[in-house]
Parts: C-alpha cells; sequence; structure tokens
C-alpha cells in the first residue's frame, strides 16, 4: 500500500479542548480524594511525558482515576464545548487522498468518536486507538507501524506536548510538533521533533 501512515494525536491537534479537559481531570481526581491540581499550567504539565505515568507518579490510582472519568462522563455533557480546528480539517481531507490516518491518544476513543460524529468529520481517519487499548502512546504507534506495514521513516506522529514528542521518538518514528496545541513552541523544541509547524497546512509538504 503506497503512502505514509500519519498519526495523530487528538485532543490539541484535532481539537480545541483543553478547557474541557481541564475542568473533567480536576473534577475526577478531586474525586478520588486527590486534587492536585488547580490551574491550566498544573494540568497541561502532565502532559510533559505520558499522562497515565504522570498521575502514577503523583501517587494516582489510575483505576479509580478511569471509573471517576466514566461517571464524569455519564453526567455531563461536556463533548458540546469542544471545538474543531477548521484549518486542520481541510488539510485532511486533501491528506488522505495518498495516506493512511488515524488517531492515536490518551483520550478515550469512545469520546472521540463522540465528538468527530457531532463535528461532522469526513471518514478521513482508519481507526482509532485510545485509551481502551493501551496506556503507553509508543504501543499503540508500535501496533499501527506493524499493523499497517509502513517502514518508521514513513510514519509520523502529529503531536502538541512534549510527551507526544517524546513517545514517538522512543518509537523510532518521525514526529511533528504542531505549535497550536497544549505545549508553547519553546518546549516542543526543547524535545527536537522532526518537524515543528505552525500551521496545518505544512504537513502537505512533509507528506510530500
Amino acid at each position: 500500500m503506497a503512502g505514509n501512515l500519519f498519526l495523530f494525536d487528538f485532543d490539541g491537534v484535532l481539537v480545541d479542548s483543553l478547557e474541557v479537559y481541564h475542568r473533567a481531570v480536576s473534577w475526577c481526581l478531586e474525586r478520588i480524594g486527590m486534587p492536585f491540581i488547580s490551574t491550566q499550567e498544573e494540568y497541561v504539565a502532565l502532559f510533559e511525558d505520558n499522562f497515565y505515568a504522570s498521575l502514577a507518579e503523583k501517587g494516582v490510582d489510575l483505576h479509580a482515576f478511569s471509573q471517576a472519568l466514566n461517571e464524569y462522563a455519564r453526567d455531563v455533557d461536556y463533548y458540546r464545548d469542544v471545538k474543531p480546528f477548521t484549518t486542520v480539517l481541510t488539510v485532511l481531507e486533501e491528506l488522505c487522498r495518498a495516506d493512511t490516518l488515524a488517531i492515536i491518544s490518551s483520550n478515550s476513543a469512545a469520546a472521540i468518536g463522540k465528538i468527530m460524529a457531532r463535528l461532522h468529520y469526513n471518514g478521513c481517519f482508519r481507526e482509532i486507538l485510545g485509551s481502551e487499548f493501551h496506556l503507553s502512546k509508543k504501543a499503540k504507534i508500535d501496533h499501527m507501524v506493524a499493523k499497517y506495514g509502513r517502514s518508521r521513516e514513513r510514519t509520523f506522529y502529529v503531536g502538541d506536548t512534549a510527551g507526544d514528542i517524546k513517545e514517538g521518538k522512543a518509537a523510532g518514528i518521525k514526529t511533528i510538533a504542531v505549535a497550536w496545541g497544549w505545549h508553547p513552541r519553546e518546549t516542543l523544541a526543547a524535545e527536537n521533533p522532526d518537524f515543528l509547524i505552525a500551521r496545518p497546512d505544512e504537513l502537505l509538504a512533509i507528506a510530500g
């Protein structure tokens, strides 16, 4: 099969959801008796590495956290507050003509699917691997490389946090940091991504 394999993070890359998930995670941590974040900066700092690894390092019971998140999702219609990055959507339509696209996220695939349906995404993504599949993005990247038979030289992970870049590098693929997401440009640059882009249309030049 021709083309590259583009693996996209979801939150901060495809949709603007920082305020939504800061609120959700803060609620969940308070629910399980570990309210150690209050500001957005404290929340975003959890993504300087793998999000779940960062929680575990703080002593969070990941099973209890997951249960709280499920409870929150049942009671709060937070999906309506997530907004698309419209300039990304137009690029995806062109990119998926020759390349294979999928989503790898710390978010749940079920939540992502609901959000994508509401935002009328056009079916460019072959599949979504979320937290239900594995908590490690590196493990999910490895799975997708094997499944779609691409070389790691032709596989790209598109992320907006230092943790995204670290996990992409650990998987031995090309990393693309986007400057419109959760971490500032200088934080991303410090991780030495293969590409650091300011506009979604720069993805088309990378694809070749």
